[in-house]
C-alpha cells in the first residue's frame, strides 16, 4: 500500500476511534483476574496429571510384561512341521501352497446349488486345522515324536484330498448340466 492510500483510509475513518481513557487501576485489575485464572486451570491440570502419571505407568508397564509373557509362550507352543527341519519347512509350504489353490478352486465354485456341499466341507477343514494345531502342541510337549511328526503330514494330506474330492464332486454335479445344455443347443 502506498503512503497516499493509508492516509486516505485514515481520513475516511476520523473520529470514529474509541479515545477514552479507563477508570484508574483498570490494568491492575485486569493482571489480577488474569493471574488468578491461571493459577487456578494450571494447578488443576497438573494435580489430574500428577494422579494419573503414576496409574498410567503401571498400567504400561503390566501390558508390556502380558505382552511379552505371551509372546514367549506362542512361541513356545507353536513348533510346526517348519521348525524341525529345513526339509519339513518345504513340506509344509508346499502342503498349505496346495491346500490354498484347492481352496481358492472350491470358493470359485459358490453356488447356490453347491453351498450345502462348500459349508460342509468348510466345517470339516475347521475341524482337521483344530486337530493341526492340537498336533502343533503335542509336537512340543512330545519333542518332536515322529509319530506326531507323520500325523502332522496326515492331517495336511487329509485336507488336500477331501478339498479334492469336493471340487471332483462339484464338477461331476456340472458335467451333466452342461452335456443337457450341449444336447438342447444341437437339437
Amino acid at each position: 500500500m502506498s503512503k497516499d492510500n493509508l492516509n486516505f483510509i485514515f481520513k475516511n475513518i476520523e473520529g470514529q476511534f474509541d479515545i477514552e481513557e479507563p477508570t484508574a487501576g483498570h490494568k491492575q485489575r485486569f493482571l489480577d483476574k488474569l493471574n488468578h485464572q491461571n493459577t487456578v486451570v494450571v494447578t488443576e491440570k497438573k494435580s489430574v496429571f500428577i494422579l494419573w502419571k503414576p496409574i498410567l505407568s503401571v498400567a504400561a508397564s503390566i501390558v508390556l510384561l502380558l505382552t511379552i509373557s505371551l509372546g514367549v509362550l506362542k512361541s513356545n507352543n507353536a513348533s510346526d512341521l517348519a521348525s524341525i527341519s529345513p526339509e519339513m519347512a518345504t513340506t509344509q509350504d508346499f502342503f498349505t501352497t496346495t491346500i490354498t489353490t484347492e481352496l481358492n478352486k472350491l470358493n470359485s465354485e459358490e453356488s447356490p446349488e453347491y453351498q450345502d456341499l462348500i459349508v460342509d466341507t468348510m466345517f470339516q477343514i475347521k475341524i482337521l486345522e483344530e486337530n493341526y494345531e492340537q498336533l502343533k502342541q503335542d509336537l512340543s510337549t512330545s519333542g518332536q515324536d515322529e509319530r506326531v511328526i507323520y500325523a502332522m503330514i496326515s492331517n495336511f494330506q487329509n485336507r488336500i484330498e477331501l478339498l479334492q474330492n469336493v471340487v471332483a464332486q462339484i464338477n461331476d454335479l456340472k458335467q451333466p448340466k452342461n452335456e443337457q445344455n450341449e444336447h438342447n443347443n444341437t437339437l
